[in-house]
């Protein structure tokens, strides 16, 4: 991956006009390593040094109850209310935006067109992730600096809508160049193309309850362009061995000395009885060379247990994080299937289901599959038609472990994995979305007091369902 000098990456706020002395070249007064402008492939750069937040997260895990807290439990009691928007706003979606307005791209960074598509691409993805996790957001009227500085909040089925269309140009205008600068894929367009359908198809996924005739449409649509196909394609975020490109958890675990994540029970209490040879990844083996999970949110005696930490491969300083992956687009084509949006149904889901199950092992355990036979031989395993909706949910939670935001919008859609309450706070239920900036209620008064009545009867907390939350 190339390293990218994150002080060439930033645009510098004020530019000095000098007037009144022309006795010397312009090029003695400025700066060369700090330049006033960035380009459009630099700006598409930094945006990407934010890929990483989308996961790195615990409280993310907390939702998806991937992890339970070893140390100090406070964050899966689910007290916390309202989180920040902002640095995604004002960080990489305003970077991104320069990019889709700015009239004098490089042509020598690539093709002006591609640049376009995968600022679009990159848009996308990261308004999906916020609507997903607040519900209504700023989105058309965004972005606008200081011309609106209290933009409108837009309907999540508006921004769903929004996304396709982005996504759709994207896929059109894309040829042949690569571009420079990017630190993902290297440039390679075949690659954004194929991550641009794979989003589109499972944004698609997600209106499965609420729209599921646009659903299918869309979905579709993203499979006839293109979307992943191997391991190759999946866009990860390849951390660095070195201080300024370190993995979060490296950061939290090994530098700062946090021994303060366990594996929760629930996620070790469904694959250690499958022979899942992704738990040894997962996790490290306890002091006793065990591996066993914690109860979630559990406050007393947490001292006295001896649960399996996150795992080695997880928290390494050059550790990838896994975003978007051909096996969660082989679970989503299985659910496909099984929902008749695609041709083959059980015939097909399975075929895609245990070519998940596959790709998966081989992305988390560096392509050694030597133990996926013997998970599979499990009965609760082999796909059952009659379950087959549960088992595909239950292997993509499994699958999208430490992408905990993603995993929690796949468990408020489909109702699996079959999680409860913290145990150290069990009248708490698991929350449904987060509440917005605090900020809000005051910076955009308006419009925050018109997005929460609209859509949780004035109510600005964890509990309210989203558009696409259905029953």
């Amino acid at each position: 991956m190339k390293k990218i000098n994150k002080s060439v990456l930033f645009v510098a706020a004020t530019v000095f006009l000098f007037s009144g002395c022309n006795k010397f070249d312009e090029s003695i007064n400025r700066d060369t390593n700090n330049p006033t402008v960035a380009s459009g492939t630099q700006l598409i750069a930094n945006s990407e040094l934010s890929l990483p937040t989308l996961s790195s997260s615990p409280q993310g895990e907390y939702y998806a109850q991937f992890l339970s807290e070893a140390l100090y439990p406070d964050l899966s009691l689910y007290n916390n209310v309202n989180f920040s928007f902002y640095t995604l706003y004002t960080g990489p979606l305003q970077n991104l935006e320069s990019v889709l307005t700015s009239p004098s791209l490089v042509p020598s960074e690539g093709p002006i067109s591609n640049q376009l598509a995968v600022a679009k691409i990159l848009k996308a993805y990261f308004f999906w992730h916020i609507t997903d996790r607040w519900g209504d957001v700023p989105f058309s009227e965004a972005l606008k600096g200081k011309n609106n500085y209290t933009p409108a909040y837009d309907t999540q089925q508006s921004i769903y809508n929004s996304l396709f269309k982005l996504l759709d140009e994207a896929n059109s205008q894309i040829v042949a160049g690569d571009i420079s600068n990017d630190i993902v894929y290297n440039g390679n367009m075949e690659r954004w193309k194929k991550l641009g359908n794979t989003l589109h198809l499972l944004i698609a996924l997600r209106l499965s309850k609420i729209d599921p005739n646009t659903g299918k449409v869309e979905f579709n649509k993203a499979l006839a362009a293109g979307i992943m196909e191997s391991n190759e394609d999946n866009l990860v975020y390849k951390h660095l061995a070195n201080a300024a490109n370190e993995n979060y958890w490296y950061d939290q675990i090994s530098n700062q000395n946090r021994k303060w994540w366990a594996l929760s029970k629930p996620l070790v209490d469904y694959i250690k009885p499958l022979d899942d040879p992704r738990l040894k990844v997962y996790g490290d083996a306890n002091k006793v060379g065990d591996y066993t999970g914690l109860e979630f949110g559990l406050v007393e005696g947490v001292d006295k247990k001896d649960p399996s930490l996150l795992g080695l491969a997880i928290r390494k300083q050059d550790a990838p994080v896994y975003l978007v992956t051909f096996a969660q687009a082989l679970f989503a084509k299985a659910e496909a299937a099984k929902m008749n949006w695609i041709p083959g149904a059980d015939v097909e889901a399975k075929t895609n289901y245990d070519m998940g199950i596959e790709q998966s092992v081989r992305q988390w355990n560096n392509d050694d599959i030597s133990g996926l036979a013997k998970m599979k031989a499990h009965a609760e395993i082999q796909y059952n038609p009659a379950n087959g909706l549960k088992q595909i949910a239950y292997q993509r939670w499994v699958h999208l472990f430490m992408n905990g935001f993603e995993a929690w919008a796949e468990w408020r859609r489909t109702g699996y994995p079959e999680l409860s309450s913290p145990v150290g706070n069990p009248a708490k239920a698991i929350p449904r979305r987060q509440a917005y900036p605090t900020e809000e209620s005051s910076n955009n008064k308006a419009h925050y007091s018109e997005a929460i009545q609209r859509q949780f009867n004035g109510t600005d907390d964890l509990t309210g369902r989203l558009w696409w939350d259905k029953p």
